[in-house]
């Protein structure tokens, strides 16, 4: 493993400003979630099934892999978004054994207006985010040596 390259101050600016813009966005996303009656967790399991395509529903260990948790929390979180009538459970007709997740109706709508809101927001965010990456690739370490 090569040393290290010394951190520049700009380097420094760089990581501060992306994690800035990533917090702002988590936040306006958090409270986008919560006006809309849902915990930010239930927005972003909502995303990662409709991600996924409607013609591939969502397994429970695809999600808990996409929202980082552990099976049994994601089976938690699957149970309370259930109870709201968010998604719905269906058997795999290929495999008995496999549950697939798909969003209800409602929890569709709720996510189409959430993510309506998100485009806009990141129409607005999205530049400075952008450039804010830009410099840190421009520092990146590549093949072990520095960039100069």
């Amino acid at each position: 493993m090569s040393a290290e390259k010394e951190l520049s101050q700009a380097d420094y600016q760089a990581l501060a400003e992306c994690r800035y813009l990533l917090r702002r966005f988590l936040h306006f996303s958090e409270q986008q979630a919560r006006e809309a009656g849902l915990e930010p967790q239930q927005h972003q399991m909502l995303l990662a099934i409709r991600a996924l395509g409607t013609n591939k529903p969502a397994s429970v260990g695809e999600l808990a892999e996409r929202m980082q948790l552990q099976h049994h929390s994601t089976v938690e979180l699957i149970n309370r978004m259930e109870e709201r009538r968010l998604l719905e459970r269906r058997r795999d007709t290929d495999d008995q054994r496999r549950v697939l997740i798909y969003l209800t109706p409602y929890g569709e709508e709720l996510l189409k207006n959430l993510s309506i809101a998100h485009r806009t927001e990141l129409r607005t965010t999205a530049p400075a985010l952008l450039k804010a990456l830009q410099a840190l690739i421009e520092n990146l370490d590549i093949d072990g040596e520095a960039e100069q």
